[in-house]
């Protein structure tokens, strides 16, 4: 059985069911176009032969944009672009770094082919260090969701107040993500999703995890944030930590690298010791797939 989704270009791009690949999703406009490829660059090389399908949750892409993608592909790697209705979350609050691409995350389930059981959510600002295979295949009976948090005990009690969330929850990164979307599919209530932006919308800072980790505590499990979805932050701010200052630390053991917030390793004004990641990465890409291309 197939599922079909209409491309950008007007075309549909058929969704067979292939022999257990790692479903990824992107969401994302043109803008970071170029740090996808970097980051898709890293993926096959700490991946290699491994069969991935990447699916492109997007509103605004043009053929050019996708052929763009498709340059940097491994012969392992399908891309499905889908194309999203913007109309969905035209009330739904949004900055220059915060557009409206972030929140098709949270209807992944809506958008993906049904036969789909589970899916990965990477941000493009991502670099990928290792196999992820432990990741995709972690377990997610009884759970919605799999993320990491950022947040320590203070900014954790300031977040539940802000987004009448109950004490003790989790407050999540939505960078990376694996998402149950069986369960989604069943249990999502998309109503309830509107009305919390609505309500919420003058208090919501981080717009997609505020209603992630809001609508959905206790139903995500936790994981590792030095293994998956390592930053500047925990890198230089938790000395009790193992991987405090110690890139030799990172390189074994940190699976996703994610230079989340305005901090990115392709800018000037980038501060921090992970750029180094991103650097080696970009260093297997011609330059003349990423020239001519405006960075986020």
């Amino acid at each position: 059985m197939s599922t079909h989704a209409p491309s950008p270009g007007g075309k549909e791009a058929v969704f067979a069911q292939k022999t257990e690949p790692v479903n990824l999703l992107i969401t994302l406009n043109a803008a970071y176009i170029p740090p996808l490829k970097v980051m898709l660059s890293s993926l096959f090389r700490t991946n290699p032969g491994k069969q991935i399908d990447l699916y492109l949750l997007h509103s605004s892409l043009t053929e050019e944009d996708l052929a763009s993608v498709r340059s940097v592909l491994a012969g392992g790697c399908t891309l499905y672009p889908i194309q999203a209705d913007r109309s969905l979350l035209k009330d739904a609050p949004i900055t220059d770094r915060y557009p409206q691409e972030m929140y098709y995350r949270i209807f992944a389930a809506k958008y993906l082919p049904a036969h789909l059981t589970r899916v990965l959510y990477l941000d493009p600002d991502t670099i990928i260090n290792g196999p992820l295979d432990e990741l995709y295949k972690i377990p997610l009976d009884g759970w919605l969701f799999a993320a990491a948090s950022h947040t320590g005990r203070f900014f954790s009690a300031v977040n539940w107040g802000r987004l009448d969330m109950e004490k003790g929850s989790l407050y999540i990164n939505s960078g990376v993500m694996l998402l149950n979307l069986e369960r989604l599919r069943r249990e999502q209530d998309e109503a309830a999703v509107f009305r919390y932006i609505q309500t919420h919308k003058e208090k919501l800072l981080l717009p997609d995890q505020d209603i992630i980790s809001a609508l959905y505590a206790g139903e995500i499990l936790p994981l590792d944030p030095f293994v998956y979805n390592m930053t500047e932050k925990l890198f230089t701010l938790r000395p009790h930590a193992e991987a405090w200052r110690n890139l030799e630390w990172v390189r074994e053991h940190s699976v996703i690298i994610h230079y989340c917030g305005r901090n990115k390793p392709w800018k000037e004004n980038y501060v921090g010791s992970l750029g180094i990641f991103y650097r080696e990465a970009a260093a297997s890409i011609p330059v003349s797939a990423l020239s001519g291309e405006k960075l986020a």
